[in-house]
């Protein structure tokens, strides 16, 4: 199926823009050859690169996935697009990339597995300046949540204001809670209420914890799957919004090579870098390609 979509791509030639800033063009290459009649997947052949033109749709919350179709996941992804995620697949296959599979659920968890892929965005900012930037800084650690740490008793003298929303001591568990993200300025503030050392130790480890930290991690072409209905129809699942995933799915086209759980339960939840992130509604580029670095260190054993 795949395979005859590439097939029927091929009678499709139109040069057009394909939302990549011109700083980032080679004019010496061939246009894109786009995948779809929406003319959102672009097949850049001589590039190596599969290119995705989308939208952001979230700046803050908790993310699931990176990128989605339109009208699926909008509500935990950066980008949608709109069009199909078996295009997607399709362009990947063209560049002569096979589909590993996606992480498996069971009596023991496997990891997605896949060709291992370079994902970059572009965009131009509202002056016009081209931007381009590897897909993971623009997603990070949530900060948006109590971090806590161990503290035996608040300090004599130093009084934590119940109605502060920010910082918390928690009797019952014994521990300093601070909410988001710790500022410099703010450590001191709080540091300079007490010389008692344990005092001053949560608080340099609610700082240290509630830093944004962007996501370390390789992409992998898994390759979602296909299902059949009850009516028989064949439905390829990564078209309910799995297109490029931070929380690992049965059904992901394009995942994150480590565990990552889409559940509080989990212990690893990511969400937007909103302060490199884009205004809502700005168009933005997906470039896909094989990893350099997978290619470079498979060159090394040759």
């Amino acid at each position: 199926m795949l395979n005859m979509l590439i097939r029927c791509c091929g009678v499709l030639t139109i040069a057009l823009a394909c939302g990549i800033p011109q700083s980032f063009a080679d004019d010496a290459s061939p246009p894109p050859t786009p995948l779809n009649p929406e003319k959102t997947v672009l097949l850049d052949k001589a590039g190596g690169r599969v290119l995705v033109r989308t939208t952001v749709c979230l700046r803050r919350g908790i993310l699931e996935m990176f990128a989605c179709p339109k009208q699926t996941k909008e509500h935990e992804s950066i980008l949608s697009f709109d069009g199909k995620a078996q295009t997607v697949h399709a362009g990947l296959l063209a560049l002569g990339l096979e589909p590993g599979h996606p992480a498996r659920f069971g009596e023991k968890f496997e990891l997605p597995e896949g060709p291992k892929l370079d994902l970059f965005v572009t965009w131009e900012d509202s002056n016009g300046k081209a931007h381009r930037r590897a897909a993971n800084e623009w997603v990070r650690g949530v900060t948006y949540r109590y971090f806590a740490a161990n503290l035996a008793e608040v300090p004599k003298g130093v009084v934590i204001d119940k109605g502060d929303e920010t910082l918390r001591y928690d009797p019952n568990t014994k521990e300093l809670l601070w909410f988001g993200t710790m500022s410099k300025d703010q450590r001191q503030a709080f540091q300079a209420y007490s010389d008692n050392k344990e005092y001053r130790a949560a608080l340099q480890s609610l700082h240290d914890q509630s830093q944004p930290k962007e996501v370390e991690t390789e992409w992998v072409f898994a390759g979602s799957r296909f299902a059949v209905t009850p009516e028989g129809k064949q439905i390829y699942q990564a078209e309910a919004g799995s297109l490029i995933c931070v929380a690992n799915f049965g059904d992901a086209l394009i995942d994150v090579a480590i565990e990552s759980s889409n559940s509080d339960a989990g212990g690893r939840l990511f969400e937007p870098y909103e302060e490199r992130i884009p205004p809502e509604g700005t168009p933005v580029t997906i470039e896909i390609s094989a990893s350099k670095k997978a290619k470079e260190a498979k060159g090394d054993k040759q």
